[in-house]
């Protein structure tokens, strides 16, 4: 009395097989290659020091005059402050972009 049709067994994989391959190409596409971006800015930030050349966000270009750890609301920041110009501007490290000619995946060229 409750029994499903025969041929609706067969339907059923075909359904899971194709939303295992939207989400094979949602990893590959989209997830893979944001994270991969991600682990490539994050080493370009750790190789920072003094007296480099680099863009932010917002495309300021100057060379960088200090960098340091500050605490602000219980949570510690990087601060870098750059020289640009006849200008000092202090930013956080995660908005700089581009150090000398290697910029980070994803950043607008320059």
């Amino acid at each position: 009395m409750f029994q499903a049709p025969t041929g609706s067994g067969g339907q059923l994989w075909v359904l899971l097989l194709q939303m295992g391959a939207i989400g094979l190409v949602f990893y590959f596409l989209i997830l893979r290659p944001s994270s991969q971006a991600r682990k490539k800015h994050a080493e370009l930030l750790t190789n920072l020091k003094k007296g480099d050349e680099v863009m932010t966000s917002g495309g300021l270009v100057g060379k960088v005059r200090d960098i340091k750890e500050v605490e602000s609301g219980g949570v510690k920041e990087t601060r870098v402050t750059l020289e640009t110009g006849t200008a000092s501007v202090v930013v956080e490290r995660s908005r700089i972009v581009r150090i000398g000619g290697a910029s980070a995946p994803g950043a607008p060229a320059a």
